[in-house]
C-alpha cells in the first residue's frame, strides 16, 4: 500500500468520523451526563465497536449481509430498536440543579462501555460501508492483508481520537448547561435525535 493511498484512506476516513451519527450522539450524551469520567469508557465502547464492524467486513460478514436480506434486517432492526430504547431513556432522563452529583443517576463505566460498544456494532450500515468502502483503497498488485490491517489499524485510531474530542469538549460544554431547563432542553434534543437515528436505521435499506 502505498503512502499516497494510505493518506487518501486516512482523509476520508477523518471526513467520515467527523460527521455526527448514532456513536457520536451517545458519546455526547455520556459526556454531557457524566463529564470526563465517561470518556474513557465511551472511547473504549467506540474503538471495540468499529473494531468488531471492521473485522466482521474483512472476514465476509458485509457480504453475507449484504445477500442475506433476512440476516441484514434482523440486525437492522436489532440495532435501531436499541437506539430508540436509548433515546427513550435520555429523553427521560431526570434533571438536577447545582453540583454536578447531586441528585445524578449512576452509571457504570462498564455499562457506559457496552452501551457505546452495541450502538457502533449493531449497526450493519457500518459493516457494509466497510464492505463497499475498503476496497477501493487496496492496492491488488500488493498483498491485501497487510493492507487491510494497515487500514483497520489507521481507521481505529481516527476514530477513537475523533471520539476522544467529541467527549472532552462535551464535557467541557457541560459546565454551562448546568441549569435544570437547559439539561431537559439537552436531555430532550440528544433523545431525539438517537431515535431518530433508530428510525432512520429502521427505514434504510441496502442499495440493490
Amino acid at each position: 500500500m502505498s503512502f499516497e493511498l494510505w493518506l487518501a484512506f486516512a482523509a476520508a476516513s477523518a471526513v467520515m468520523l467527523a460527521i455526527p451519527g448514532p456513536t457520536v450522539l451517545i458519546v455526547v450524551s455520556y459526556a454531557l451526563g457524566h463529564g470526563r469520567r465517561s470518556a474513557m469508557a465511551t472511547v473504549a465502547g467506540v474503538a471495540l465497536g468499529d473494531f468488531t464492524a471492521m473485522t466482521a467486513s474483512m472476514l465476509g460478514l458485509g457480504v453475507l449481509l449484504s445477500t442475506s436480506a433476512a440476516l441484514f434486517t434482523g440486525l437492522k432492526w436489532a440495532g435501531a430498536a436499541y437506539l430508540v430504547y436509548l433515546g427513550v431513556k435520555l429523553w427521560r432522563a431526570p434533571v438536577t440543579a447545582g453540583t454536578e452529583q447531586a441528585g445524578e443517576p449512576d452509571v457504570s463505566p462498564l455499562r457506559m462501555l457496552l452501551h457505546t460498544y452495541a450502538v457502533t456494532a449493531l449497526n450493519p450500515k457500518s459493516i457494509v460501508f466497510f464492505v463497499a468502502f475498503l476496497p477501493q483503497f487496496l492496492d491488488t498488485a500488493r498483498p491485501l492483508a497487510g493492507q487491510m490491517v494497515a487500514m483497520e489499524a489507521t481507521f481505529l485510531v481516527l476514530a477513537t481520537l475523533n471520539a476522544t474530542l467529541y467527549a472532552l469538549a462535551a464535557s467541557a460544554a457541560r459546565k454551562a448547561v448546568r441549569t435544570p431547563s437547559v439539561q431537559r432542553a439537552v436531555n430532550r434534543t440528544g433523545g431525539s435525535l438517537l431515535i431518530g437515528a433508530g428510525l432512520l436505521t429502521a427505514a434504510w435499506k441496502k442499495a440493490a
